[in-house]
């Protein structure tokens, strides 16, 4: 791609608040200096709104007011005016019902603070699940300059020698406990262990997998996705950024010249390579709907199914985020997927450059990290798309972190209506379930949870567990958290609470999965499924708040992205009539 920057100077954005003698440049300029700022500060030099999602109920972003800092010297150093702004922060480990249902707030809320506000350029401080990809898409209805930096992933965990991955041993550690191979003191124990330092998942988690796809989509330095949250050179790398933004800013360097169709098919290859989390797929459809790009399940399909997973980390492999980044980090996969000539090679990157100009010269220090293609942990890695009488519009699963022998396989199906429905029988023994058989979750899908929780990765019944058994297979419309593993069958669309396929199976239905050949269907005749279709009505419990009815009354399915319908598309960023 060829990307010519814009003339240098030129009148900014913000220079219609900020420029001029009149009354309403005065009544702007003159509130702002009540902080201390020289008058020279708004003489035309770029303002770049710092959008910060800190939060100590974001444990995850709880150290991003310090890089923020660090943001701010970046641009100041490069001529630029720093503004830190708070916006909406949803938290994976404390919001509720689910934080995917205000991923889309977030980028409304995001969007509304660029467009109404004095910003030339903006600096996406990130960090867990949900907060990368909501100001992406709040960035991408904008289109102003803008770049991510994240908060990068904490230190690794140990516990008696283990390496612990945060998420991944959770739900480990909890399946041992119901099977009677680990005590509850054991698993509080080893609580402390999980979480030691600042940062994210340091698994291959979604914050993890949302960071590298910033990087593969270019809209982060490159080597920002993999460096420890507490490591010095994260703190050069939120310099750097701000930096650059400023030059951004006077080339007009915006999403819409970074994020194109390339760039995304990339991000899904770097998604395989990585085996990176399903939330992927949700998110970089919905940032693609921003964008103004056609990407579709298809495309997943297309673009990840020959990609070999070759990042040996947790849930799929044995190492942590450290080790990757110790190990060379995203720019070596970017490399190894170029020399196989599945990457985009001249995709542009908010440095100025092609994404191959920027890994071209990456080295792999560690090969049992970043392992070679001949040794990779699944030929085919990628997100698997499934499409069949169960899944019309689609479904996925994560092969790397499934089990290979249920990736074929038939079985009886047993159904919980809703996840209230499963927790009241999972534990039970007179539950008719063996390990030979399908869990089916209804009604957790972007309507029906309401917001699509990650429950999709449900708990084995304690009287499977204690035979040994590990794995099941699992459909349902959820998600399932990055952190998590088995053969897990998600995003099923439409959804149960529309009225899809999947609202209408019973108890001891067949289930066929055949990964290979794509396809997920269950054993009933076209007119049996119709029948009970046309028999189906739809749950009539009402929204809590405000914003869940607003949400259920307009999010599309997870097959387009879970976003709302009237955001989707780029709106600029015009400014807007002064009031005053």
């Amino acid at each position: 791609m060829t990307f010519k920057p814009a003339s240098w100077p030129r009148r900014l954005r913000s220079q219609e608040w900020f420029g001029g003698t009149g009354r309403d440049q005065i009544y702007h300029r003159g509130w702002m200096k009540n902080q201390g700022f020289p008058h020279d500060m708004f003489d035309g030099r770029p303002v770049i709104g710092i959008l910060n999602t800190w939060s100590e109920l974001t444990p995850c972003n709880a150290h991003l007011r310090d890089l923020a800092e660090r943001v701010k010297n970046g641009v100041l150093e490069a001529g630029g005016f720093p503004v830190e702004v708070p916006v909406f922060s949803a938290a994976e480990s404390s919001f509720r019902p689910t934080a995917m249902m205000y991923r889309n707030l977030a980028a409304l809320a995001v969007e509304e603070t660029v467009r109404g506000q004095p910003m030339d350029g903006v600096v996406l401080l990130v960090g867990c699940d949900k907060t990368t990809p909501s100001l992406l898409m709040g960035a991408a209805s904008t289109d102003l300059p803008s770049i991510v930096v994240t908060g990068g992933p904490m230190l690794n965990g140990y516990f008696r020698g283990e390496r612990v991955g945060s998420g991944t041993h959770l739900w480990k550690f909890s399946e041992a406990v119901k099977a009677g191979e680990m005590t509850q003191e054991d698993f509080l124990e080893a609580e402390a262990s999980m979480s030691r330092s600042p940062g994210s998942c340091n698994t291959m988690g979604t914050a993890s997998t949302m960071a590298s796809m910033a990087e593969a989509l270019g809209m982060a330095l490159s080597g920002n996705a993999a460096i420890p949250a507490v490591d010095s050179r994260r703190r050069v790398m939120a310099q750097m950024s701000g930096r650059r933004i400023v030059d951004m800013v006077k080339d007009d360097l915006k999403p819409s010249d970074v994020m194109t169709k390339q760039a995304f098919e990339n991000a899904i290859r770097a998604n395989g390579a990585i085996g990176g989390s399903t939330n992927a797929v949700i998110h970089l459809l919905a940032i693609a709907g921003r964008v103004g790009i056609d990407l579709t399940l298809d495309d997943w399909d297309r673009c990840g199914r020959d990609v070999a997973t070759i990042v040996n980390l947790m849930p799929s492999g044995k190492y942590l985020m450290e080790e990757f980044f110790y190990a060379g980090g995203l720019p070596v996969v970017l490399k190894r997927l170029g020399e196989a000539g599945l990457l985009n090679k001249d995709a542009m990157t908010v440095s100025g450059t092609a994404i191959w100009d920027e890994v071209k010269n990456a080295v792999n220090h560690n090969e049992d990290v970043i392992l070679p293609v001949e040794k990779a942990l699944t030929a085919q890695g990628g997100i698997a798309v499934l499409k069949g009488n169960l899944a019309p519009r689609g479904a996925v699963i994560k092969p790397s972190a499934a089990s290979p022998h249920l990736l074929k396989h038939r079985g009886r199906a047993v159904v919980f209506e809703d996840i209230d429905d499963y927790k009241a029988k999972i534990n039970d023994d007179a539950l008719d379930i063996d390990e030979t058989c399908v869990m089916v979750l209804k009604n957790c899908g972007p309507k029906g949870y309401p917001g699509m929780a990650e429950v999709g990765n449900m708990g084995l019944p304690p009287k499977v567990l204690k035979k040994g058994i590990t794995d099941m297979i699992r459909i349902s419309d959820a998600r399932m958290s990055g952190t998590a593993y088995g053969t897990v069958i998600l995003h099923t669309s439409p959804e149960a609470a529309d009225g899809g396929p999947l609202a209408v199976i019973e108890n001891g239905d067949m289930i066929e999965l055949d990964v290979a050949a794509r396809s997920i269907r269950v054993d009933l005749s076209d007119e049996e499924l119709a029948k009970r279709l046309s028999n189906w009505k739809p749950l009539a419990d009402k929204p809590a708040s405000g914003y869940a009815w607003l949400h259920q009354s307009h999010v599309r399915g997870a097959d387009t992205g879970a976003d709302l319908d009237f955001l989707i598309g780029c709106r600029g960023s015009p400014v807007g009539k002064d009031s005053h």
